[in-house]
């Protein structure tokens, strides 16, 4: 009787066995939380509204009743989002576009580390009597898109910045080491000492934290192991221990990374700019310096990475993640406005819902249950729940959807851009930014930034885009 009903996705039969006996609670759990019938009742719950600006982060903490985001317009708050309430807000300290905001696991929710378009890394402690401190831990050369928390560590994390260098962090000493920077394939392969490439995206494995990848302007993911930096922590270039590409894109310039995830048995998501998702499995990695060896060999047919197709990610930095008690579905947001849901296992897809009016950037899974959140352009949160009574199918016009956006993806990759041109592109919008967005800074902001280091170096998109929203610039989290 247990063998029948393997694997199925039919929400009825789950709960027919569980009644039956056949599924422990547990088990039945899990699997509800799994099945196509409930990814297709999943519908709008709800709206979280506060930020006066495009939300660029979201993150649940550890047990999934609160979550902390960050937005353009430099404020972090943390909801108790089943109420759809605020919790509290608080200023971040940041000059510019917040980045990323994460909650550091067993600190009670009590300590927060953000990262920012001017550069910073910082603390943020919530005290006993309801204020909040903050400070600056660091700061990159560039933009920092990402911060990567140890599994289960109240202490230690990583950034990565548009600087090409990865730094570690520890909270019981508020220390902060630049650990490498990364370059290019081909200077790592030739030892030579040249300009680093530009990073926007770390995670660590799960199963072993002593692994963390990083990815930016190329197309590899690079995985590195701490250990080797630990002992002789130095600003050199990092020597990655594996690497992972799509084969079509081993030795191109045609696409960068802008997200990363890795699920819970250590298979690494990479989302490429205008190109596509790419699911690959600890097997796949190749060696640490492919460009050096472009032979037919490189990739077998069988070990070509499962691709997720039908969204855009050109217009801003998107993020992607795994979805389901065991990571059976993988999420994408899209230029398109839509919530991409498809299964992990085969690439189907199997939900395209509408998330946004204008561009979704970031997808945030719940920790435990079958809940998720989203974020965008516009200047809400939007939580997504299995609520419906209804089951719904992908809508009528998903090809047509499809389409235009792979049309789209084939016009933009007609115009080819290196890392060089990117980091060129990357260092005009820094020169705009002293020009343009400086000025809005009050005489409070600055002096709260020189009295830890002595010095403001900032980073942003000038006003000239702005909008009517307020003065921020739709295109938020620009790559």
């Amino acid at each position: 009787m247990e063998g029948a009903f393997k694997n199925s996705d039919n929400g009825a039969v789950e709960f027919f066995k569980r009644e039956m006996g056949f599924s422990a609670p547990r088990v039945f759990s899990r699997r509800i939380s799994a099945s196509q019938t409930m990814i297709k009742r999943i519908d709008l719950y709800g709206k979280l509204s506060g930020h006066q600006g495009c939300v660029n982060t979201i993150e649940f903490n550890s047990t999934g009743e609160i979550l902390v985001s960050g937005s353009d317009d430099k404020q972090i708050m943390l909801w108790d989002w089943a109420t759809q309430k605020l919790k509290f807000s608080y200023p971040s300290g940041h000059l510019d576009n917040i980045f990323q905001a994460r909650i550091m696991p067993f600190t009670d929710d009590r300590k927060i580390v953000t990262s920012s378009a001017d550069c910073q890394v910082r603390l943020s402690q919530v005290l006993d009597n309801g204020s909040v401190e903050t400070k600056r831990l660091s700061k990159h050369q560039g933009r920092v898109h990402r911060l990567a928390v140890e599994p289960g560590s109240p202490y230690v994390f990583y950034s990565c910045g548009e600087d090409g260098f990865v730094q570690h962090y520890d909270l019981r000493s508020n220390s902060a080491t630049k650990l490498f920077y990364c370059t290019s394939m081909a200077e790592n392969n030739s030892r030579s000492s040249s300009s680093s490439i530009g990073l926007n995206s770390i995670v660590i494995d799960p199963r072993n934290p002593n692994y963390f990848s990083a990815g930016g302007a190329d197309v590899y993911a690079r995985v590195y192991d701490i250990r080797k930096y630990q002992a002789d922590p130095s600003t050199k270039a990092g020597t990655p221990v594996a690497t992972f590409c799509p084969r079509h894109l081993n030795g191109t310039h045609d696409a960068h990374i802008t997200a990363l995830a890795y699920s819970n048995t250590s298979e690494l998501l990479v989302s490429y700019n205008d190109e596509l998702v790419y699911l690959f499995q600890k097997n796949m990695g190749l060696c640490p310096n492919p460009s050096s060896s472009l032979s037919e060999d490189t990739h077998k047919e069988a070990d070509a990475p499962q691709v997720y197709t039908g969204h855009r990610n050109s217009q801003t930095v998107k993020g992607v993640s795994f979805f389901g008690p065991n990571d059976e579905y993988v999420l994408s947001g899209s230029d398109c406005g839509h919530i991409f849901i498809w299964k992990k296992k085969g690439g189907e897809l199997v939900r395209l819902m509408v998330g946004d009016r204008h561009i979704v950037n970031q997808l945030e899974p719940h920790p435990l249950i079958p809940v998720l959140a989203s974020c965008g352009i516009e200047k809400n949160i939007k939580m997504w729940a299995p609520s419906s009574s209804v089951i719904t199918s992908l809508p009528d016009n998903v090809l047509e959807i499809m389409e235009a956006n792979r049309q789209g993806r084939e016009d933009h990759s007609r115009v080819t851009f290196t890392p060089d041109v990117i980091m060129h592109v990357l260092r005009l919008h820094r020169r705009q930014a002293r020009v343009f967005i400086e000025p809005r800074y009050n005489r409070e902001d600055i002096k709260s930034d020189e009295d830890i280091e002595g010095e403001s170096y900032v980073l942003g998109f000038s006003d000239g885009d702005a909008t009517e929203d307020g003065g921020n610039s739709r295109e938020c989290n620009i790559s």
